[in-house]
């Protein structure tokens, strides 16, 4: 008997990449392939409020639909709405057009569930943890010079503009990134960008054990390409950076900016002078599910490659009703690996930002889906699952040193130092950040009986409801 005719837990079955019609949604029956393909046509014609999605959607979606929306953007969403057309179209893109079978796919759809959330997704009890934070990863407190994080002791972030082409409702940059929400007034950059630029090159030439640079946002997608090609060239010029990732879930979001010719152009002139200087030079990009792996995708993909990026690589954000089984993952894996050339690279819980307890996963969740996904893909194409844990950084989920599954706290160490931790130990001496084991915690609405107890008679751990929704 071959392992081909075993029935195996997951069953791989190639399948084409298919660009949905976007035609089929009755705002956009009048539009040609050449506009679709056109980034200006797709940022011009991004949806940004109600009345905007009903110009796209016609009657497909009934009003209860765009009462859940606002709902949730009246009190719990922490990110306005900003859809590129790329994106919606990925959303229930095989469904019958008849209203009620429409509504019913797209409030269950895995990609509307991040991108476009409604007060139903959110958890009726627990819409946020007790510990959630606005900043969970506490960045900006690291922030070296306004928008440059220095995290790690060879790697920073820099942040050169805090918009995006695409406003995810999971973004662990909520603080600072898109417009203010009802429920959220945002952090704002204050510097002028080329005032920002100038400061954080400044920083890396005064400080060389930086080696890698992670170019950021926002989405570098948003950065006029002549400012962010000068920026690379300087960045360029220093050598002591070894290693360049460009961050853009625009690579995904909005492929058609990635495919101007100018912008592959200037890529390709940054990607030439970084291969003379042998700086490894990669980009990074978000897709969340299998839908939103278009041709159209592959074909940007495809294009960073030939013009001489090292990489495209994929990090994605775990989330329940989106990507946590372990067939949802290997699906994506398989069309990101397979048919558009970007290699997965991480999936990372999603971060304890408030109002989503909804889309994280407990930690032995996790741990299973590792498990469960090794072994079909290649090793260097099967993606760690990774948690960002607050103070300490990305480590794997099975690094956790303690784990109490009962309350769902799982506690970390970390193997370096920050400035802002020697600052914080004071008389304790140096050492004292690498002593402390760091907790995480697991949504709440997964822990056992006991658990949930334990928490509700902590500060902030009651019940905290939905309005018109009863708790579980």
């Amino acid at each position: 008997m071959g392992l081909q005719t075993i029935r195996q837990p997951y069953q791989y079955v190639r399948t084409p990449l298919a660009e949905p019609d976007w035609r089929r949604l009755p705002g956009w029956r009048h539009v040609t392939p050449q506009q679709w393909r056109d980034a200006q046509w797709q940022r011009a014609h991004c949806v940004k409020n109600i009345r905007q999605l009903r110009a796209v959607m016609g009657e497909l979606l009934t009003d209860l639909f765009y009462q859940e929306l606002a709902a949730d953007q009246a009190g719990y969403a922490m990110m306005s709405m900003l859809l590129p057309p790329q994106m919606l179209n990925t959303m229930a893109p095989h469904t019958p057009a008849e209203p009620g079978a429409f509504t019913e796919a797209f409030f269950a759809d895995p990609v509307r569930r991040y991108m476009l959330p409604v007060r139903t997704d959110r958890h009726p009890r627990w819409p946020s943890h007790p510990n959630a934070e606005r900043d969970s990863l506490h960045e900006t407190e690291m922030w070296v010079v306004e928008g440059l994080t220095h995290r790690y002791p060879t790697k920073v972030l820099a942040e050169l503009v805090s918009t995006c082409p695409q406003y995810c409702g999971h973004c662990t940059r909520m603080d600072l990134v898109g417009n203010s929400t009802p429920q959220l007034t945002k952090t704002r950059l204050v510097l002028r960008p080329a005032d920002r630029q100038e400061q954080i090159l400044d920083y890396l030439k005064r400080t060389p054990a930086v080696r890698d640079v992670v170019v950021s946002g926002g989405d570098l997608a948003n950065v006029p390409w002549p400012q962010l090609e000068s920026f690379l060239l300087q960045l360029l010029d220093l050598g002591t950076v070894r290693d360049i990732r460009l961050a853009s879930k625009a690579v995904v979001g909005l492929p058609q900016h990635w495919l101007q010719p100018q912008v592959l152009a200037g890529l390709g002139r940054v990607a030439a002078l970084a291969a003379r200087r042998s700086v490894n030079l990669a980009v990074h990009t978000h897709a969340n599910h299998v839908q939103s792996v278009t041709p159209l995708v592959a074909e940007a993909a495809r294009a960073l490659l030939d013009v001489g990026v090292r990489d495209v690589r994929n990090q994605g954000v775990l989330m329940r009703g989106v990507n946590a089984t372990p067939a949802d993952l290997l699906d994506l894996c398989f069309a990101l690996q397979g048919e558009a050339n970007i290699l997965p690279y991480y999936f990372y819980l999603c971060d304890m930002i408030p109002n989503s307890e909804h889309w994280r996963t407990s930690m032995h969740e996790a741990q299973l889906l590792q498990e469960a996904i090794m072994g079909y893909l290649p090793g260097y194409a099967t993606p760690r699952i990774v948690c960002d844990v607050p103070d300490v950084g990305k480590r794997w989920v099975h690094q956790a040193v303690a784990y109490d599954r009962v309350r769902g706290i799982s506690y970390w160490t970390k193997n370096y130092r920050t400035e802002r931790e020697v600052r914080q130990a004071g008389d304790a001496g140096p050492a004292a950040p690498l002593d402390r084991r760091h907790p995480y915690y697991d949504p709440l609405d997964t822990l056992p009986e006991p658990g949930r107890r334990w928490w509700s008679g902590q500060p902030g751990g009651s019940c905290s409801r939905i309005p018109g929704k009863d708790p579980r």
